[in-house]
C-alpha cells in the first residue's frame, strides 16, 4: 500500500507500489520527488533512519530528485511499512510502501534417484515447505495421478507418493509439483524411480545341455536377468567354482568353461544369480559328447561351361554326423543322406550334380558349370547332438549376359530408357552403338547414358521418325563379348473403340463400348465421349480409363430427342480415332405404378392378371376387369414368358431392362433379381387369391 501527503509543491512517489519478497530474494524501490528537494531519506518499519552502511538494507541517493533502498537476503524481520520521506526547508512530504516477506516453495528433501524392490510397497520421498502450506500434485510421466482410479497408487499424509506392490514397469520419471493457490506460485522436482528386479535365470540347456569334445573345453552358459544386473557364481556338489586350471570363468560369471573335458566332468553345474533384490538359481547338465565339427571346407574357382569341378567337405563328431549339401533352397539329396558307414552316391534328376560320401568326407561334383551355379554353398554335418554349418564360395568366372525389354514404346518429345543389364563375371564394360556409331556422338543432343555397376540405361528423347529404330549394347569382360539389339518403337494414338450398345432414358443414357483393338503402345489414359443433337455442335465429356471400364453414362438430354454419339480413346501420344457416330432417342417422361397402389389391387384379384399396369390408374373392385382400362392407357406391352407383364420406359433408371415396379415388388418382397420377377409376382398374386 502507498500513501502520498501533499505539503507545498512537494510530491513523493514510490515504485513499486508494494513489494512481496520471498525469503533470500532481493528487491529495490525508487523513491521519486516531484519538486526542489533539500533531503530525501528512507525510515524503517521501527522508524529507525535508514543509513548507507548497513549490508542487508541499503539506501542510495540517485540525483538530486530520487533515491534508491534495497533489501538483501530478505528475511521475516524485514517485512513492514517503509516510509521514504522528501524536505526543502520547513517544507516535508513522505510516501509509504508496505513489504511482505513470504517462504517460497521449497524442496527440503526430494531425492533423486530413488530405489525400490518389485512388489514392494515403494514411500517415494518429497518434502515441501511454504508459507502457506503447499499443494502436492504428483505425475508419471507428465500424466498426473489419479488413485482413485488407481488403488495401488496413494499420496500419504505427508505428500509422500505410495505405489504398492510396485512393479518394473512403474520406473521412470515422477513429477512431485507444488502449488500455492493464493499468488499462483508452482515448482516441481523430478525424481527418477528405480525399480530392482529379482534375478531370473535363462540356460541354454536343462538336460544334456551342453556337450564338448573329449579332452577339448566346454562352456555352460547362464544368463541372469534382473536389476541391477546381478552377479553369478557358479558350484557343484555345494562347493563354489573358481577360475583355475580346471576351470576359467568369463568376466560376469555368466560362462563356465571346463577345460579338458572327460566323463568325470558329467553331472549338474548350479548357476546362482544374485543382486540387492534376492538370489535365484537354476541346475545345468552336463553330458560329454562330441559335437560335430567341420574341419574341411574350402573357396574354389570355376570357368563357364568347364566339365565339372569338385566341392570337398570334411568333418568329425561323436555320434558320426550325416553331411548334407545345401544351396539356396535346394538340398543336394535323394533319400537318405550319405552316411560314413553306409556311403551312397545322390544325382541329382538332371545329371549335372552327383553327392558322394564315404567316411568323414563328403563331396558335391558340379558337372558343365553355369553362371548360374555361383554363389553360396552351405555344408551342414549333423548328429544326434548338435550341427556344425559352414560356408564355401563357389566363383564362376562367365563372359557378359545380357538382359532387358527387348522393345521400348514411347513418342517424339517423351523420354524413354532402354535398360541393358549385363551379368558378367569380372564385371564387363557396356558400350552403346547404332548404326556402327557408338554413344553418344557429338552431333547426338537428345541421347543420354547413365551406368550403375550392372546396369546401362540409355535415354534416348526422340525428336523425329530418325530416333527410332534399333540399337546396340554391347558388353566384353575378359572371358568374352555378348551383343544385343534393342528397338526403340514408336507409339501410336489408339484405334477407336466400338459402341456396343446405348441405353436411353429421358435425360441420359448408357453408353456400353468395347475396348479399343490397338492401345498404340502405350496404356490408354483417358475416353472420350461427344454426343450432339443432330446437325448441331458436339458437346464432349473425358472419362478416366479404369481397369474394366467399358460404360459411361451421358447427363443432360432432353427427353423425346434424336441424339447421335461417338466415343475415342486418348493415351500419352494423344486421341485417336471416333467409333463411327451411334444414334438413339431419349425416351419420354412418364409416371409410375406405386407400390402401395400396386398391392391395393393383388388381394381382391380372383384369377391370375394377364397383364400389370405401370400407369397409375383408380383404384379396382374386386370384380373389375383390369382389360377395360387397358384399352384406353399409353401401355407397352413386354413379353415374357410365362406371363405377359407391362413395362413402363420411363422407370428403368435402377435396372435398365425391368421395370420400376417390378424392382421393388422383386427386391424388396420376394428377395429375387428382376429377371424372376414376372413370373415370382404373377405367382404370388395367384396364391394370395385362392
Amino acid at each position: 500500500m502507498i500513501g502520498v501527503l501533499y505539503l507545498a509543491a512537494l510530491q513523493v512517489d514510490i515504485t513499486p507500489a508494494q513489494g512481496e519478497i520471498s525469503v533470500g530474494e532481493s528487491k529495490f524501490f525508487l523513491c521519486e520527488v516531484v519538486g526542489d528537494a533539500k533531503e530525501i531519506d528512507w525510515f524503517a518499519p521501527n522508524g529507525e533512519k535508514l543509513s548507507p552502511g548497513r549490508p542487508d538494507i541499503s539506501v542510495s541517493k540517485n540525483d538530486e530528485s530520487s533515491s534508491t533502498l534495497t533489501i538483501y537476503n530478505a528475511n521475516i524481520d524485514h517485512a513492514g511499512m517503509y516510509k521514504c520521506v522528501a524536505k526543502s526547508g520547513d517544507k516535508e512530504s513522505q510516501g509509504t510502501v508496505i513489504v511482505k516477506i513470504f517462504q517460497k516453495l521449497t524442496f527440503q528433501n526430494a531425492p533423486s534417484p530413488q530405489e525400490f524392490n518389485e512388489e514392494d510397497n515403494a514411500d517415494i520421498i518429497c518434502d515441501v515447505i511454504s508459507s502457506p502450506p503447499p499443494t502436492i500434485i504428483w505425475k508419471y510421466k507428465k500424466i498426473r495421478i489419479q488413485p482413485e482410479t488407481d488403488v495401488r497408487f496413494k499420496v500419504l499424509s505427508n505428500n509422500h507418493l505410495q505405489i504398492r506392490g510396485i512393479k518394473k514397469t512403474d520406473e521412470g520419471d515422477y513429477t512431485c509439483e507444488g502449488r500455492i493457490m493464493a499468488r499462483g506460485e508452482i515448482d516441481l522436482r523430478v525424481i527418477k524411480v528405480i525399480v530392482n528386479v529379482k534375478p531370473s535365470i535363462r540356460t541354454r540347456y536343462t538336460e544334456l545341455n551342453a556337450t564338448a569334445d573329449i579332452n577339448q573345453a566346454v562352456t555352460l552358459a547362464c544368463y541372469a536377468d534382473g536389476y541391477p544386473e546381478p552377479t553369478v557364481t557358479w558350484a557343484r556338489a555345494n562347493i563354489v567354482l573358481e577360475s583355475n586350471g580346471k576351470y576359467s570363468l568369463n568376466e560376469d560369471g555368466s560362462e563356465l568353461t571346463i577345460k579338458n573335458v572327460n566323463k568325470l566332468d558329467e553331472g549338474d553345474y548350479q548357476c546362482i544369480a544374485r543382486n540387492k533384490a534376492g538370489e535365484n538359481r537354476k541346475e545345468v547338465t552336463l553330458s560329454v559328447f562330441v559335437q560335430p565339427k567341420i574341419t574341411f571346407l574350402e573357396n574354389q574357382t570355376a570357368s563357364e561351361l568347364e566339365e565339372q569341378i569338385t566341392l570337398t567337405c570334411e568333418a568329425t563328431g561323436d555320434p558320426t554326423p550325416n553331411i548334407i549339401w545345401s544351396f539356396g533352397r535346394r538340398v543336394f539329396t535323394e533319400n537318405e543322406q550319405a552316411s560314413w558307414t553306409r556311403p551312397e552316391k545322390h544325382k541329382s534328376l538332371d545329371g549335372n550334380v552327383i553327392v558322394r560320401s564315404d567316411a568323414r568326407v563328403s563331396s558335391l561334383t558340379l558337372k558343365y558349370v553355369q553362371f548360374t551355379d555361383a554363389g553360396q554353398y552351405l555344408c551342414t554335418a549333423r548328429n544326434s547332438i548338435g550341427q556344425d554349418i559352414q560356408s564355401m564360395y563357389l566363383e564362376v568366372r562367365y563372359s557378359p549376359k545380357i538382359q532387358g525389354p527387348a522393345a521400348v514404346v514411347t513418342w517424339e518429345g517423351n523420354p524413354a530408357n532402354i535398360t541393358c543389364e549385363a551379368l558378367a563375371h569380372p564385371a564387363a564394360s557396356v558400350l552403346w552403338f547404332r548404326d556402327g556409331q557408338m554413344l553418344p556422338s557429338a552431333n547426338t543432343t537428345n541421347i543420354k547414358i547413365y551406368n550403375t555397376p550392372a546396369v546401362s540405361f540409355l535415354e534416348v528423347t526422340p525428336e523425329s521418325q530418325n530416333d527410332f529404330g534399333s540399337y546396340n549394347c554391347t558388353a566384353t569382360n575378359v572371358i568374352g563379348t555378348e551383343s544385343k539389339e534393342f528397338v526403340l518403337v514408336q507409339a501410336d494414338v489408339p484405334s477407336a473403340p466400338s459402341i456396343e450398345r446405348v441405353e436411353p432414358y429421358s435425360s441420359t443414357a448408357m453408353v456400353e463400348f468395347d475396348e479399343p483393338a490397338s492401345s498404340g503402345g502405350v496404356p490408354i489414359l483417358k475416353y472420350k465421349a461427344e454426343w450432339r443433337i443432330a446437325g448441331q455442335d458436339w458437346t464432349d465429356k473425358e472419362y478416366e480409363a479404369e481397369d474394366g471400364l467399358n460404360l459411361i453414362t451421358i447427363v443432360g438430354l432432353k427427353p423425346e430427342t434424336t441424339y447421335e454419339v461417338k466415343i475415342s480413346a486418348i493415351n500419352g501420344k494423344g486421341e485417336g480415332e471416333s467409333s463411327a457416330p451411334e444414334s438413339f432417342k431419349t425416351q419420354p417422361v412418364r409416371k409410375c405404378l406405386s407400390l402401395s397402389a400396386f398391392f391395393s389391387l393383388s388381394p381382391s384379384l380372383s384369377y391370375v392378371p394377364s397383364t400389370l399396369f405401370t400407369h397409375q390408374p383408380p383404384l379396382l373392385s374386386a370384380a373389375a376387369d383390369l382389360t377395360t382400362h387397358n384399352a384406353s392407357l399409353p401401355w407397352t406391352l413386354l413379353d415374357l414368358t410365362p406371363r405377359r407383364c407391362i413395362a413402363c420406359p420411363a422407370c428403368t433408371s435402377v435396372f435398365y431392362m425391368w421395370t420400376c415396379v417390378f424392382v421393388l415388388v422383386c427386391v424388396r418382397v420376394f428377395k429375387q433379381f428382376p429377371e424372376n420377377c414376372c413370373v415370382t409376382a404373377a405367382s404370388h398374386l395367384s396364391s394370395a387369391s385362392q
